[in-house]
Formats: structure tokens, C-alpha cells, sequence
């Protein structure tokens, strides 16, 4: 139970940690976000990788709690958010990971039990491209680093993936 909390407290982490990340690391635009690489001559907001990193822990938080505890984690990391960032920002971030959460369940929760894999990549997928949308607009009125958004969130959704799998399959120790 110990590694699960640990998972939970993760997840938590990665909502403000994407949000200071935006404001703090990578090339800075004047009055909008900082941006990173992602591949393929694209960008995106410099939080996207701790933005992917949370779709694959939402997940295991899904996994291991359930989905009331995973949005109430949302709220809990959207509150801390608030600290480390513009309430703007933060309130776009709430906003989107709460809507990406409701269409990660909706496709992950039914194939979860026959086809982990496709589960998790499918909902990341999905996550990340109804997170993008809502955070872009809400947070700066434009979709311009969107294929940069799902792009970047895909690879950490694929660099994580693997590790899901372990955590699944050591349920019984871990717990």
C-alpha cells in the first residue's frame, strides 16, 4: 500500500510540477508559455512531458484507488498549482486535467481488464489530446502547440508504459 500511495502523491506532483515547469524551463515567449523540443521541428509548452508523465499515473491511481480518488487528486494538485503558478494558468490546468480524466476513463475503465496495454495507450492518447485542447485555449487563447502538446505526451505515455505494466503485475506485493 505503501507504493501505491507513492503513486497517488506522484500524481499529485505532476499538476503543479507542469505548471512551474510552463513558466520556468525552455525558450520563454513574452506573455505566453516556455517551450521545449518534442521531435519532429515541433514545440510545446515545457510542462508536456510532466503532462504525459500524468496521464500513465493517473492510471495506476485508477488502478490502485479508483476514479473518485483520482479526480479528488486532481483537486488536491490543482490547489497546490495555485501556489506555483498564475492562478490563470493553474485554473486552466484544473480544468484540463479534470476533462482529460473523464475521457481517459471513459476508455480506459472498459478495456483495462482485456487489453492493459491498449488501455493505457489508447486513454493517454485520448487524455492527451482533450488536456491539450482545454489547456491551450484556457491558457492561452490558441491551439498553436497542440500537435506539439499530444506529440510530447504521447512519448512520455510510450516511455512510461512499460513501467505500468511492472507496477500491474507486482499488484499483490505492492498493495
Amino acid at each position: 500500500m505503501r507504493l501505491s500511495f507513492l503513486f497517488l502523491l506522484a500524481f499529485i506532483a505532476t499538476i503543479p510540477a507542469a505548471n512551474w515547469l510552463i513558466s520556468h524551463v525552455g525558450a520563454c515567449i513574452p506573455n505566453g508559455p516556455c517551450l521545449i523540443p518534442v521531435g519532429f521541428d515541433l514545440a510545446a509548452p515545457s510542462g508536456v512531458l510532466m503532462a504525459g508523465l500524468a496521464l500513465v499515473l493517473r492510471d495506476v491511481v485508477h488502478e490502485r484507488f479508483g476514479a473518485k480518488i483520482a479526480i479528488a487528486a486532481i483537486g488536491v494538485g490543482a490547489a497546490l498549482s495555485v501556489v506555483l503558478a498564475p492562478p490563470a494558468l493553474a485554473v486552466a490546468s484544473a480544468a484540463a486535467f479534470l476533462l482529460s480524466e473523464l475521457a481517459d476513463l471513459a476508455v480506459y475503465a472498459p478495456l483495462r481488464e482485456r487489453r492493459l496495454y491498449l488501455a493505457v495507450l489508447l486513454s493517454g492518447v485520448v487524455g492527451s489530446i482533450v488536456d491539450s485542447a482545454v489547456f491551450l485555449l484556457l491558457a492561452f487563447g490558441s491551439l498553436d502547440f497542440i500537435a506539439g502538446q499530444v506529440l510530447g505526451k504521447v512519448w512520455m505515455t510510450l516511455a512510461v508504459l512499460p513501467l505500468f505494466i511492472v507496477i500491474r503485475n507486482v499488484k499483490g506485493a505492492a498493495q
